[in-house]
């Protein structure tokens, strides 16, 4: 699946007076059109060790790729709710600002999984993660 320019924008917006925006979360698509979200490495995120919080990470994931579901199911008039999150924490963060990549690697009818990869900006890899979502009709 190819995102576009368009759509990270509009998944900018989706964020608007919510966690993702507390938490300064930023979307963009990549050369490859994979769908990424940053997040910035500071005193909102860090836990008081002042290494990345391991909820930050995961809120990052779940935001990615439920947003990600959204942008692609959105006009059929569903809706997407997390139905399990998998994160690895392979590499402390102490700053800078976080990438998550998303890969979808199964949409079906009723749920879609991603797997997201996390790094920082030297582009280690500092977690991995599995999202499952579930499709639901839109209320």
């Amino acid at each position: 699946m190819r995102f576009t320019l368009q759509q990270a924008e509009q998944a900018n917006g989706f964020g608007e007076q919510t966690l993702v925006s507390h938490l300064g979360i930023r979307f963009h698509a990549d050369r490859a059109g994979n769908l990424c979200a940053t997040l910035p490495v500071d005193r909102r995120t860090v836990q008081p060790m002042g290494l990345l919080h391991g909820g930050a990470t995961a809120a990052l994931a779940e935001t990615l790729g439920s947003v990600g579901s959204a942008l692609l199911v959105g006009a059929e008039g569903k809706d997407t709710v997390g139905l399990e999150l998998n994160v690895n924490h392979l590499k402390a963060v102490r700053s800078g600002v976080i990438t998550a990549t998303g890969e979808l690697v199964h949409q079906g009818r009723t749920t879609h999984v991603w797997d997201i990869r996390v790094r920082n900006e030297a582009d280690e890899l500092c977690a991995v993660c599995r999202l499952t979502n579930l499709i639901i009709d839109r209320r």
